[in-house]
């Protein structure tokens, strides 16, 4: 019994078994940023991919910063692809922007050879890579510089941006702190988009929003009782709708910023629950 017991676990096992490239390069001769990270089933083969972008204000944060997602998409079938990119202030924002997308070009090129299918892809990201993916999965311009099409794209999920409308978040900011006295920030939204009006509207998501461009289904999760990051969820929604784009509104209760994107893939998890429903609808 105990031999039948130990054989089956070690097949539960091997069934849920992972491979892990960590930090190829995706930029020839490149920054030490240019690196990403692919995770996938054992014996991959043609699997959907979600590639995924970082957290961190545009300033700091990781590949490695995934928690239990690597996990989770690999167990539901899924080839998962997490990214670094240059940081703010060593580049602008355009440059930025541009490294995120080389290194879905490099992805879409190379995926196969990793199990994935480069044409059934889910963008994804946190924060600031919340913005990053609604901006790739939008303004076609992108990924165009990169030889790639919008029909590769089969979803988009932002986890709690705040800047799909950036001049909107500038107003709401900027006010709040001038109506409280309070200093104004040394390098907030204003300044990290280029302190330029027309630069804060390009850099916009909501700007891009069209219908016949193939932009995918979007899944927006946000904080429920967050006021500015609610807003922007319903203001990329509203604009999404317009445009007959298919889109779901989650709004994690009893939350915060950090905890709905560190939760996901975990047991009993609201917000997984509700990625686990989209991903039905699109893959």
């Amino acid at each position: 019994m105990k031999t039948i017991l130990l054989a089956s676990l070690v097949f539960a096992l091997a069934s849920f078994a992972q491979e892990v490239k960590r930090s190829l390069p995706y930029v020839e001769n490149g920054h030490a940023r240019h690196v990403l990270d692919i995770y996938a089933p054992a014996n991959a083969k043609n699997l959907p991919v979600v590639f995924w972008i970082h957290g961190g204000g545009w300033q700091t944060g990781d590949k490695a910063n995934v928690q239990e997602k690597p996990a989770w998409f690999t167990k539901k079938g899924f080839v998962f692809v997490s990214i670094n990119h240059r940081l703010l202030p060593e580049v602008d924002m355009g440059t930025l922007v541009r490294d995120v997308a080389k290194a879905f070009g490099w992805m879409h090129r190379h995926i196969a050879e990793h199990g994935g299918d480069p044409q059934r892809v889910v963008v994804g990201g946190h924060s600031s890579g919340a913005q990053l993916a609604t901006l790739i999965c939008t303004d076609d311009r992108y990924l165009k510089e990169e030889g790639v099409a919008f029909s590769s794209l089969i979803g988009c999920v932002p986890v709690d941006g705040d800047t799909y409308d950036i001049p909107a978040i500038i107003e709401v900011a900027e006010t709040r702190r001038r109506v409280h006295h309070e200093p104004p920030a040394k390098f907030g939204h204003r300044e990290k988009f280029g302190n330029d009006p027309a630069k804060h509207i390009d850099f916009s998501a909501v700007t891009h929003v069209a219908k016949g461009k193939s932009i995918p289904p979007f899944l927006i999760v946000h904080v429920a009782d967050h006021p500015d990051n609610s807003a922007q969820a319903r203001r990329l929604a509203a604009v999404l709708k317009e445009s007959e784009i298919p889109v779901t509104v989650f709004g994690g209760k009893e939350t915060n910023h950090t905890k709905i994107n560190a939760l996901i893939g975990t047991e009993g998890d609201a917000t997984t629950q509700a990625l686990e429903d989209f991903l039905a609808k699109v893959r």
